[in-house]
Parts: structure tokens; sequence; C-alpha cells
């Protein structure tokens, strides 16, 4: 780490909060403290005088983010920056490329100096597991350390900001960006996206070992509807503030510096010109101060959308509605100067834009050093993807956090470090496939695969024994859209043997084994952006595989790599054990046999529901609560449900299981009655009453019995992730308090309101002991 100057020092003292104003949710935290060191009033002088010298050209290239690559050439690039219109680039993250970029900025005539941005989500040279991974640890020092060491090697290479934490609530799996987020659950996408922006930002966006976090997709990208990437939204307020934007909020209130825009509508207005999500609820409601940038082409798709009939109208209404940044299009810079010059668009809307973007450029520390993360040419890494520059140790961990045992009849897990494993399957030898979408500056090369992993673990004292087995999937469709944006080095590359031919092989290696390994799901481009899928079964190619594998009669040990919730039901009766462990990341191999061994006791529980299929969806625990529910046990006839199959899902959230069991107590009160401003405890004793150590989460949840309007079967409202030893006891206590029990009411008030309330805490949402008190 480069020494601070003496004036970086003080930039990086006089970053201020981004986030303004106080918070309704209940599992809220307060805005983060104002630093100590030069006041705020300070910084708004120096960008009031900036502002003040700027020409309008000069204010309107400010607002171009531009996009390193075919977008524009580098030497056209050079000369944009070089007269002073560009604001900041993406997609480049190399300093010997990005140090001419900035010397160009300073060349310019008021040397603002521009800064470098890309999506680093779950990790950057070394790779994390995919957001719901990370989510399934329920540890929020594991998602924080991610980001810490996402930041860490980011801001080496560079990148002066990152497009994330993505923090959009999924209720349904058929959308491929299901796996870039946290989950279903407001309350634990909250904890994650506090978590994430707390690693990714460090104490100050201005370190030179931090990266300014930008939270997206603001708003409601999840809920697109039929799960079908870049579709409308359409949903009452009631609804969006209760459940869909808090996690947008925890974010901002932990000082995320930049908000990205989605790219849907809400409620029939594109997100990228609504006024109302933009200035009225995330600017005036939530008085947040950083900067917004657009998504992907979003201004030019205004024109898409319908609401505007040209260029002109779409740069006019995304700068009006809020929008400070346009990414990767010409719309600001073609339009605004005849729409300022014609006094459509007020100079004081293109100066409040302008403001926001050096605002965080002050913030990221770069008016005190430009190079802050750039350094010199002297210091450059001689080999950017260097192993020495990697955090394998940290990877693996982390990873074996994120793995959730769905599955383990008779104890099939762990495997005995002896014998015979056959480690089959597409997804067995995949290293590109480890590291899931959005992988940042990762190299499939130094990422670990599963077999690699089984290997490495059986080196000296056993034997694995492989085969593929399957092919992905059969269908040359799919394939032919998973390599359509990689023609060129194709990611899903099949295997020319028929399907009996690959099946015969592998049952004939099967039978030779003791246990069968079988990695089955999907590959990272089908839980991807624009990879949303229409079934969400294994592809038949794999469920051929796994039912020959059955036949051997040999112990069948299913790993799934995915990046959603699939309906695997099949596998779920007759698989011997289930693994889930999404997409693992660098050290994925080694975390999932360090599990599979029993070196690591899983720990993971689902942060999103598995349906049993299609039929469920949306699938997801906090349903609101209906007239005619449909009660296990009780006649069926007209109640809410699906009479082909069983009620309720495959796996519930907040599922998962160990090598070890545990018990739990009734829940105790310390009282019946909850006055207004006071606390109670809800307490329960946790019991490892297995033979080995290992870790699980308690989970609270609350019930508002009878409310004016109608409220949720359960809402998780807190949980402790506890190790215990065999035998060890320990009392858990969650406290209670009126912020726990406000909701949006109908007037959109918050309120918490008097009356009956269910605690119930459990291992998962749908096995809970319950107990009750009155809010007085």
């Amino acid at each position: 780490m480069r020494m601070l100057s003496s004036l970086a020092l003080a930039a990086s003292l006089a970053c201020a909060p981004m986030f303004a104003g106080a918070a309704p949710a209940a599992t809220a935290t307060a805005a983060l403290p104002a630093p100590a060191g030069a006041p705020q009033a300070d910084k708004q002088a120096f960008i009031n005088d900036l502002v003040a010298r700027m020409t309008t050209e000069e204010k309107i290239g400010q607002l171009r983010l531009i996009s390193i690559g075919p977008e524009m050439p580098a030497k056209q690039l050079m000369q944009e920056l070089a007269a002073g219109r560009v604001g900041g680039t993406f997609n480049s993250v190399n300093r010997a490329e990005n140090r001419p970029l900035q010397e160009a900025a300073m060349r310019s005539r008021l040397k603002i100096p521009m800064f470098f941005a890309y999506d680093v989500v779950h990790g950057h040279r070394t790779v994390f597991p995919i957001s719901l991974g990370l989510a399934s640890s329920w540890d929020m020092a594991v998602v924080e350390k991610a980001a810490r060491v996402s930041a860490i090697e980011a801001s080496a290479d560079s990148v002066d900001a990152t497009f994330a934490p993505m923090v959009d609530i999924s209720r349904d799996p058929r959308w491929g960006r299901t796996s870039e987020g946290f989950g279903e659950d407001p309350h634990l996408v909250s904890q994650c996206a506090r978590a994430s922006v707390r690693g990714f930002q460090g104490s100050s966006p201005a370190n030179p070992d931090s990266v300014m976090a930008f939270v997206k997709h603001f708003a409601l990208y999840g809920a697109v509807e039929g799960g079908r990437d870049y579709n409308t939204v359409d949903m009452s307020l009631q609804r969006m503030y209760q459940d869909y934007l808090p996690p947008y909020r925890a974010g901002l209130e932990a000082g995320a510096g930049g908000v990205m825009i989605a790219l849907n509508s809400v409620n029939g207005q594109p997100a990228t010109s609504n006024k109302w999500l933009l200035r009225d609820l995330l600017r005036k409601e939530w008085g947040f101060k950083g900067v917004t940038v657009s998504d992907h082409g979003a201004i030019d798709e205004l024109l898409r959308h319908g609401v505007a009939r040209n260029g002109r109208e779409a740069a006019k209404l995304a700068i009006e509605a809020g929008v400070d940044m346009s990414m990767a299009d010409s719309r600001y810079l073609e339009q605004l100067p005849s729409l300022v010059k014609s006094g459509e668009v007020p100079a004081s809307i293109l100066d409040e834009a302008v403001r926001e973007v050096l605002g965080a450029k002050y913030d990221m520390g770069l008016f005190a050093d430009p190079f802050r993360r750039i350094g010199k040419a002297a210091d450059d890494p001689a080999d950017v993807d260097a192993e020495s520059r990697l955090h394998r140790a940290e990877a693996r961990q982390i990873a074996r956090k994120s793995l959730v045992l769905l599955e383990n009849h008779n104890r099939t897990l762990p495997l005995k470090k002896a014998g015979t494993v056959a480690v089959i399957g597409p997804l067995a030898d995949a290293p590109i496939d480890m590291m899931g979408s959005w992988s940042a500056g990762g190299k499939p090369k130094q990422s670990v695969t599963l077999l690699q992993g089984m290997r490495d673990a059986l080196a000296g004292k056993g034997t694995v024994v492989t085969a593929r087995g399957a092919n992905i999937t059969d269908d040359p469709r799919v394939v032919g859209y998973l390599n359509f944006l990689n023609w060129d080095n194709p990611e899903v590359v099949q295997d020319k043997r028929s399907a009996g031919d690959m099946i015969e092989e592998a049952v004939r290696v099967a039978r030779g084994a003791d246990t069968i390994v079988v990695a089955v799901g999907e590959t990272r481009g089908m839980s991807h952006e624009a990879s949303s899928r229409s079934s969400l079964g294994l592809p038949g190619s794999q469920q051929l595989l796994l039912r020959a594998l059955k036949t051997t009669g040999k112990p069948l040990v299913v790993v799934l790599m995915n990046g959603r919730p699939l309906t695997i039901n099949w596998e779920k009766e007759n698989a011997d054990a289930i693994l889930e462990t999404w997409y693992a990341g660098t050290e994925g191999g080694h975390a999932i046999a360090d599990v599979l061994f029993g070196d690591e006791n899983p720990s993971g529980k689902l942060p999103l529901t598995f349906p049993r299929s299609l039929g469920q969806l949306p699938s997801y625990y906090n349903a609101p609560r209906i007239g005619r529910p449909f009660t296990p046990g009780k006649a069926p006839n007209y109640t809410s449900q699906y009479f082909e199959e069983d009620y309720g899902p495959l796996y519930p959230f907040g599922y998962g299981l160990s090598y070890t069991t545990f018990s739990m107590s009734d829940v105790r009160l310390s009282g019946n009655k909850l006055s207004r401003g006071g606390r109670l405890t809800a307490s329960v004793t946790v019991k490892n009453t297995g033979d080995r150590a290992g870790e699980t989460v308690v989970q609270l949840y609350l019930q508002d019995v009878v409310a004016s309007t109608i409220r949720p079967l359960k809402e998780l409202k807190d949980f402790r992730k506890v190790m215990l030893a065999p035998g060890e006891s320990r009392t858990i206590d969650f406290p209670i308090d009126e912020a726990m029990l406000k909701f949006y009411n109908a007037k959109l008030e918050y309120v918490a309101e008097p009356g009956d309330f269910n605690v119930q805490v459990g291992f998962d949402s749908a096995a809970v002991k319950e107990a009750g008190f009155r809010l007085e």
C-alpha cells in the first residue's frame, strides 16, 4: 500500500456519508457518522468553484461513462479525455492501460480526474462464491470479508468503483440474474447489502485499497414479470416499500456512494426516466447524496420502451428524472448541448448532475491524488494474473461456508478418504463454470475444479476415477445460445460421442468404484444476465446420466452447481446425498472436497425457496396470508393449493443440514406484553446432539396475527450463527422491540399496530417453535 500524502489523508478524512435521513425499516441501521477532518462545506466549496469554471461541454463530458473496447477505440478515448469529454470508464483492469488514460485526463483544461469502474460482484482476481453462495453462509463476516478482499485486489488493479452489490429481491428463479443477488428475503438481503458495502468501501471509499460501491439495480429488477429479463414490473407501493426497497436503502445507509439504475420499468415508467423513483424517493424521501448511473445503453432504450420519440426526448427524460451518468450511449453528448442552450433542460439540472459526479470523485480521493490506485509504473506487477496476487486461503474458507447440504441419507457423507471414488458429470472438470457469472478478472486456469479437488484430497489415500457421462445439454439451440457471445472461444464445448456411449462409459467407471460423486446443474451462462429459463429441471442429458448411475447400486452423491433453485424432485428421492454448491469460485473444488470428506462440517442455509415445480412460482416463504389456506391434515378441497402435487416447497427458505444434529427448546419469552418503546426477549436453548462439532443458524420469525392490512405468514427478523461442540448447549437470546413490528400500512405509514404477535424460532422457516405476546 502506498503512503498517503498529507493532502490525500485530509481528503480521505473529508469523506462524508452518502446517505442522509432517518430510516423507517425495522432492520435499518443509522447513517454512518461523519468522519473527522475537513468539514463537508470544504468539499462543496471546492465542487462549486470547479463547476463555476466549467463550460457546458465540459459539464456534459463529466456525465459520460464509456465502455473500454469496441464502443470507443483507445486512440479516440485518449482524445476525448484530453478534451475533458469523459467522466469515467469501465471494463479496464490494468494499471498499465489505465495510467495513460488518467494522464490524458490530466492534460484537459481543468485537469478533472476520471474514475475507473468494473463489475466486481463476488471477487476480482480471486473469485469467491456467487452472491447466492455468500448469502447461504448466513454469516455477515463472510460476506464482508469477500467484499474486502475483492476491493483490495480490484484497487490494486486501478479500479476506483464497483457496480455492486446487487441487492435485488428475487422470488422467481426463472430469472437468470438470481445468481447475482442474495435471495428472496428483505432482512437477509439487507444484511448482506450492508456487509458488502462495508467490505468494498472499508472505512472510506477514498482509501487506496477501497472501491466505491454502486448499489444495483434500482429498483425492483428482481420482480420482472415471469422472471424474464428486462421485462416490466407492476407492483403496489405497499409491497414495494415492505419487501423490495429495504435492501437498496440498507446499502445506502451503509454509505454506498453510487446507485446503478435498473433496466426494467416500474409501474409503467422505465426506471431510467422515472422521476418518482430517482427524485422523489431516492433523493427527497431517502436523502441520497451520491451519484446515479444508467445501466448499459438504458437511455437509448427509452425509445424502445415507447416513452421517447427520439434521442433528444430520451436525453431530456433521463436527466430530468435524475440520471447523472449515461453509460455506454451517446445521447447526452449529442443532445444536451442544444437542450441546455434552448432552456428545455435548465442549466441547474445539468449542474446538479455534474456536482454528483464530481462529488463521487472527491469521495474516491481522486482530486487529492488522481493516481492513488494506479501508482507508479515501476510498481506495476510483472504479471497481473500472477498466482501471488490471489487470496486462495480466504477463497477456500469462504467457499466452505457457502455450501448447503440438502440430503444425507444413512449418513452417506462424509466420505472416507480411502477406496475408489468415481467423479462423473459434465461439471466435474469445468474450471470456467466453477467461477460463475460476472467473475471479473478471474482466470479459469486458476480455478480448482471438483475433479482436481477430489484428487488432491485423496492423494496417497485412495483413487479417483472419472468419466464425463453426458454433455451439459444435448439441445443444439441452447448450446448455440450459450456460445453466442463467445463464438470464437466457446464456453460450452460438446463431447462429440453419442449420449449412449458416454453413459455406458460412466456406468462402467462407476461400477468399479465404491462411491459415485456426480456433478450436475447449469453452466455459468445458464445463470446469467439474459439467461432466463422456462424450466428449472436438470437438462435431459443429465437426468438420463443420473438414472443410469442409480442402477449401479453404488452410493450416489449429487453435487449441484447452479445459480438458481432447481426442481430436483427425482434427485431428492433417489440420491443418497445432495450438496448444493452454487458456483463456488477459485477454490471451489477444494472447498467441496473438504465438505464431502468431512474436513468441514457444512453449515450453509438456503437464502431462497426451492419449488417443487414451475407451477408453484413465485415461491417464497413470507407470502401474504389468504382466506382459504391449505392446512396439512385437513381436506384440501376449496383451499389454495395445486392438487397434482404435495403442498409446500421442495426445500424451504433457511433450510440446510449438518453432519451433526441439533435440538431446540421451546421458545421462552421474558414477558407476554410489549409496551411502546419497551423490549422483551425471546430465548431458546440449542444443543448439539450429535457426535461432532458443527454450526447452525438459529432463525427468528415474527407473525402479526391481526392487522389493518394483510400481513405475511411470517417474516425473518433476526438470526444467529452458532458453533457448538458435541453435547454443548447454548441459550440464544433475541431482543424484540417495537421497531421490529413495524410495517407499511395502506396509507404507506410506517407503523406498529397494537395486538397479538407470534414469535417463531427454528433452524429453517418451516420447522419452528412458537410463543406469543401482545403489543400494548
